[in-house]
């Protein structure tokens, strides 16, 4: 029989344990975030609905963010016993320069709009890390503003070859003078995807004051504070604005994009060159022949062509046309660290964060790009830990097995040869 008594009052003050208050409000919602779906949940309630949805959604049904995002979780990791990890090098060389990290800053563009910080926030929370930082085309800071927040870490610049190629021309030769060492030219966007949330929402840039917008608002002043008392937008290319997303892209993109633009824009940069939007084996294995420096498997976050293919589930089969010697970055769907060691295992020498990246930047600012970074850092490290691997160099394809829920139907012989 349980024996009782009267509580003991000493007893129950040491039990009783009260944590200091943290009195601000942005610290506590960063700390409070445990993972990247934490800090998405905060960005949503921060960000008015056509700013966060224009970052949160994706073409069309948004299958193809939906896929990726679902391939990573379909992962089942085959950890090593006794092997101890008690440290871990996540450390990489990529593109001729270090990473302290196995991911970079992927290009986002209308980054202010997310959070009047923007490219900013990006490139000194990547500078602090010792990670590399893309700015996109359409970004909302300049080169020269990108490079005075980040002197002295790495910076990449995307390129989107415009229908007046003298734009693209011109910027190629600005990030070169400003000492970007990596050129991503990017050959998923001849037209603009569907983005539907958008055309929902009446998102225009610069955002439009109606009914609605004021509405949705009331609850959220400190972003329109923000975003009224900061300097007006300015875009790395688009000398005018005014109209949605895709009606801005459509006027300014090419759809007559060729190798003849890749190979003037090799004439014109200094630094390495990699393509980003590789979506089949067969281009990964020609561009590898054309001697570019490496390529992005990605379907644009699932923003253009919803349907594409699923950079996480061509990874394997790319690794293997192109070689151990020939540089496979990629994005899309990189919600964890977790995701990220899976990928290194799998065959990619690196991964770009988008989305997760403009989450923690809605959440708080530049602190919140840090608390992005720290999260995938801890997450890395300790997935890496649990595997029994005590660097990336160890990590290989034994470690992980791809669950597949979508199998390609079986083609005949003829069809096969068709493609």
């Amino acid at each position: 029989m349980v024996q009782r008594q009267f509580p003991n009052p000493v007893e129950l003050l040491e039990l009783m344990k009260f944590k200091k208050p943290e009195l601000d409000g942005r610290k506590r919602r960063l700390e409070g975030a445990l993972t990247i779906d934490d800090l998405r949940l905060t960005a949503k309630r921060r960000t008015p609905k056509a700013a966060f949805d224009y970052t949160d959604g994706a073409a069309e049904g948004e299958l193809s963010l939906t896929r990726a995002r679902q391939a990573f979780q379909d992962v089942e990791f085959h950890p090593g016993i006794l092997r101890p990890a008690p440290t871990v090098d996540t450390s990489v060389e990529i593109l001729g320069g270090p990473s302290a990290l196995p991911f970079g800053i992927a290009p986002t563009g209308f980054t202010r709009l997310m959070q009047t910080e923007g490219e900013t926030a990006g490139a000194g929370a990547a500078a602090a890390a010792g990670i590399p930082f893309t700015l996109s085309t359409l970004g909302t800071t300049s080169i020269e503003g990108v490079k005075a927040a980040n002197p002295h870490g790495r910076n990449w610049f995307q390129l989107y070859v415009m229908r007046d190629r003298e734009i693209s021309y011109e910027l190629t030769r600005r990030a070169a003078a400003s000492g970007f060492d990596t050129l991503q030219f990017t050959v998923d966007t001849p037209v603009a995807g569907a983005r539907l949330r958008d055309k929902r929402n009446g998102f225009s840039i610069p955002p439009q004051l109606t009914l609605g917008t004021i509405i949705n608002a009331i609850p959220r002043p400190w972003w329109w504070y923000d975003f009224l008392t900061t300097p007006k937008l300015e875009f790395a290319s688009l000398s005018t604005t005014g109209g949605t997303v895709g009606e801005l892209l459509d006027a300014a993109m090419d759809p007559t994009i060729s190798y003849d633009d890749l190979a003037v824009i090799r004439d014109i940069w200094p630094g390495k060159i990699v393509i980003k939007g590789v979506q089949n084996v067969e281009d990964s294995v020609r561009l590898r022949d054309a001697g570019v420096d490496g390529i992005v498997l990605s379907n644009h976050g699932g923003r253009q062509l919803d349907r594409a293919p699923i950079p996480f589930h061509l990874l394997p089969e790319v690794r293997k046309a192109v070689g151990d010697d020939f540089t496979v970055m990629i994005d899309t769907g990189i919600m964890n660290g977790a995701d990220i060691v899976a990928a290194v295992a799998l065959g990619a020498d690196f991964t770009l964060i988008g989305r997760a990246y403009l989450y923690g930047l809605m959440a708080g600012g530049r602190q919140g790009v840090d608390r992005t970074i720290a999260i995938l850092r801890s997450e890395i490290e300790r997935t890496m830990r649990l595997l029994g691997v005590a660097s990336l160099a160890e990590l290989e394809p034994a470690h992980v097995t791809q669950l597949t829920r979508l199998v390609p139907v079986a083609r005949s012989a003829a069809e096969a040869r068709v493609r």
